[in-house]
């Protein structure tokens, strides 16, 4: 170990001396002297690298195929961190299909918050929303001028259906029913976030779902329809 510090040493000063003699030059044995300075240090490190392995008694093939390892490791590194948007879109996308109504949240090359709804098997897009923190199965309904909440999802948002005053009109598919006019701290479609929501609560039992209305998307910098998907853009 001793003999091969000096060795490295030596080659180490000789390769300064020869820069240092060629600096006005501008070439070492032919070569540009940033090259030939990239050359020698790569050379040396592989003397070091070469002596360690033949010191350390690893056989060349096992050493070999652990470096192969490494370096399939390091490529695919590399690659999710150059494609970890893609790859993003793809784990929406396979979640989605296994949770309907799941959202697909991303960015377009403008940084601009995406979130794209899937078509249910219904016909109608359908979006597992938040509302005050609480989960909320949305249907996007463009005929409603606001979000509307069933009875049974406004409880889970915190509000009390009982202690509301309903005091608007509203035709439904299931004939006319009476709404109170409420304010949500928080709306949530994926990435896309909205406070201070003005909404409406339906009596009990006159609607099953939820609805998310024009209000909501109004808010939007826009939204379309591609296919069998619509994409909210914030």
């Amino acid at each position: 170990m001793g003999r091969l510090f000096w060795i490295i040493i030596a080659l180490v000063g000789a390769a300064l001396l020869l820069l240092m003699a060629n600096s006005d030059a501008g070439s070492t044995f032919g070569m540009a002297n940033d090259d030939f300075a990239r050359f020698a240090y790569m050379g040396i490190w592989g003397i070091v690298l070469a002596s360690a392995l033949l010191g350390s008694g690893i056989r060349l093939g096992h050493f070999l195929r652990s470096m192969a390892i490494w370096i399939v490791i390091i490529l695919a590194l590399v690659a999710g961190y150059q494609y970890r948007y893609e790859l993003q879109d793809v784990g929406h996308r396979i979640t989605a299909g296994l949770i309907p109504g799941s959202p697909i949240s991303n960015r377009d090359a403008d940084g601009l918050i995406t979130v794209t709804l899937a078509k249910s098997e219904s016909g109608h897009f359908e979006v597992r929303g938040e509302v005050n923190g609480a989960t909320v199965p949305f249907m996007v309904d463009t005929g409603a001028s606001s979000i509307v909440l069933s009875a049974g999802d406004a409880r889970r948002a915190g509000l009390d259906p009982d202690k509301l005053a309903y005091a608007t009109s509203v035709l439904t598919a299931n004939g006319m029913a009476k709404t109170a006019n409420v304010t949500l701290d928080e709306v949530k479609i994926g990435a896309i976030e909205r406070r201070n929501v003005r909404a409406m609560v339906i009596q009990d039992g006159r609607m099953d779902g939820s609805l998310l209305g024009m209000n909501f998307l109004n808010s939007l910098s826009g939204f379309s329809m591609r296919g069998d998907r619509l994409v909210l853009s914030d």
